[in-house]
Parts: structure tokens; C-alpha cells; sequence
């Protein structure tokens, strides 16, 4: 086999019982790189340090990758959903438009509060009115059953 030793230079064709014994002297694994070559090639490491070192490796890269898909973020409301709770409510979609993700608000209606459709316009409106710094309006405020939907989406890149 063809050996290679722990500061990567080559030390030639060896027979398999010198490379297992250099290895144990060391104190090191004796690990098969290329088993398909001939002959084949075989390397003195430290195995476990290069298990850690790959799985870092992966980890950093994926730290680095950027969200692919903005994912769709729900906020849900009432119509007579309070102004403190809508501030929040605001500062939490401002966060996600931050981020880069779509936010949808929902107005849920019950009962008789189906005659006042246009208090859930209102409180879709002042949304809009609060956010328009950093989002823009991709589906207008519209009634769907007992439901008012509004989509919004960043209008600047997202910060990482």
C-alpha cells in the first residue's frame, strides 16, 4: 500500500504491517483513502479530529448559506383587537419582514361581528399605514368566508 504519513508527505509502498505499526507508535489511526488505486493509498491521521473537522466544516458553510425561501409568517387578529396589542402585533410582522419573510395578517370575524366588516378593514389599514417604511402590500385587505386576509412582503433585502 501506499502510504502517506501524518504531515502529508508520501513515504512510498510499505507493506500494510509497517503502516499499522507506525501508526500505533504515533499514536494515530491508519486510514484507507483510496481503496479503488493501485496499489492502494492509505494515510496516518488522527481520525476523530477529522470527523470534527468535516462536520465544522458543514456547519460553517451552512451558517454562511443564505435562507433560500422566504416562508410565509400568519398574524391572526379580531376586529376589536386592542391599539397596545396591534403595536405588538406590528413590531413582531416588522421583525419577520426584517428577516425576509412574507407576512399575511387575518382578521377573524364571529358572529355578529360579520355586520362591522369594516372595522377589519380599518385595523388592515393602519397596519398598512404603520409598515409602509418596509413592506409593500402584494394582496390587498379581501374577505374570504369569515376571514379578511392582507399580504405583505419586504421591500428591502433581507439583513442577516
Amino acid at each position: 500500500m501506499r502510504l502517506i504519513d501524518e504531515q502529508n508527505n508520501q513515504q512510498g509502498v510499505v507493506d500494510k504491517f509497517h503502516a499499522l505499526d507506525r501508526a500505533r507508535e504515533l499514536g494515530l489511526d491508519l486510514v484507507e483513502v483510496s481503496p479503488t488505486s493501485e496499489p492502494p493509498v492509505c494515510r496516518i491521521m488522527d481520525y476523530g479530529k477529522f470527523l470534527y473537522q468535516q462536520k465544522r466544516k458543514v456547519r460553517e458553510a451552512h451558517k454562511k448559506h443564505p435562507h433560500q425561501t422566504p416562508t410565509l409568517k400568519e398574524i391572526r387578529l379580531r376586529p376589536e383587537t386592542d391599539k397596545h396589542d396591534l403595536e405588538i402585533k406590528v413590531n413582531h410582522a416588522r421583525e419577520f419582514l426584517d428577516k425576509g419573510h412574507k407576512v399575511q395578517f387575518s382578521v377573524f370575524f364571529k358572529g355578529r361581528q360579520m355586520l362591522h366588516r369594516d372595522r377589519g378593514f380599518q385595523v388592515l389599514q393602519t397596519i398598512t399605514e404603520c409598515l409602509a417604511d418596509t413592506a409593500k402590500v402584494e394582496r390587498p385587505a379581501k374577505m374570504a368566508g369569515r376571514r379578511m386576509t392582507l399580504m405583505v412582503v419586504p421591500t428591502k433585502p433581507p439583513v442577516h
